[in-house]
């Protein structure tokens, strides 16, 4: 008698429901353009701040004197800035920062206008309209009413006045720095590449990379 023939096991391939073949379709999730921004910005501040002069090589005091001249001042400002243009920065950043934490309600207006542009309308998603008050907003008008609130924050408020004032104070310091500072001891032609691709480098790719960012955004909106 013949041995019975083994069993056949039938294989079957089942199609891919429609929904996992679209999630598989679908490009894997892009990192938001805030996030890269932010990482981008922290990373050339950081860079920036690495190309930084010594803070004793900066208020040494045999290095002071006082200038013949003002085309001689003038020189040693351009001088002492090419050379100390990451500490210079810094010091101005500084005394910003300080003007507005002393004025908190300046401090809150100016980052609440930041957040608006940022999340209302720089990087927010076209297919997600503004809503106040049961109203929804086209991207026009919402363009229109951050214009209207950066003019009643900057000019009717005193965060203009905060800001113009650190910045006077801040480069009124940087200027007078410069002008008693003799460069005479500084080594420009070897460091100046150095200084120029640091915290400049970090304001222009801060700068480029927003704009990046932003264009398509409101290229697509206006």
């Amino acid at each position: 008698m013949s041995s019975p023939s083994p069993p056949i096991l039938l294989i079957s391939n089942p199609q891919p429901t429609s929904t996992a073949s679209s999630a598989q379709s679908q490009p894997p999730i892009a990192t938001p353009a805030f996030r890269a921004l932010i990482n981008q910005i922290s990373d050339s501040v950081r860079h920036g701040f690495s190309q930084r002069r010594p803070w004793a090589e900066l208020v040494d005091r045999s290095a002071f004197n006082k200038p013949e001249s003002l085309s001689e001042a003038t020189l040693r400002v351009r001088k002492n800035y090419s050379y100390f243009r990451v500490n210079y920065l810094a010091v101005i950043a500084s005394i910003l920062a300080f003007s507005l934490l002393s004025h908190p309600l300046s401090l809150l207006l100016l980052l609440g206008l930041l957040s608006s542009w940022i999340f209302l309308y720089l990087f927010r998603p076209s297919d997600q309209p503004v809503v106040l008050f049961g109203r929804t907003f086209t991207d026009r008008e919402t363009l229109g009413l951050l214009i209207v609130c950066s003019v009643v924050v900057v000019f009717l408020t005193s965060v203009g006045s905060v800001l113009i004032s650190a910045l006077m104070v801040g480069l009124a310091l940087v200027c007078a720095h410069g002008a008693f500072r003799v460069p005479e001891d500084l080594f420009l032609d070897e460091q100046e590449p150095a200084a120029a691709t640091g915290f400049l480098s970090f304001l222009g790719g801060a700068a480029s990379n927003a704009a990046a960012a932003a264009a398509p955004v409101v290229a697509a909106r206006v």
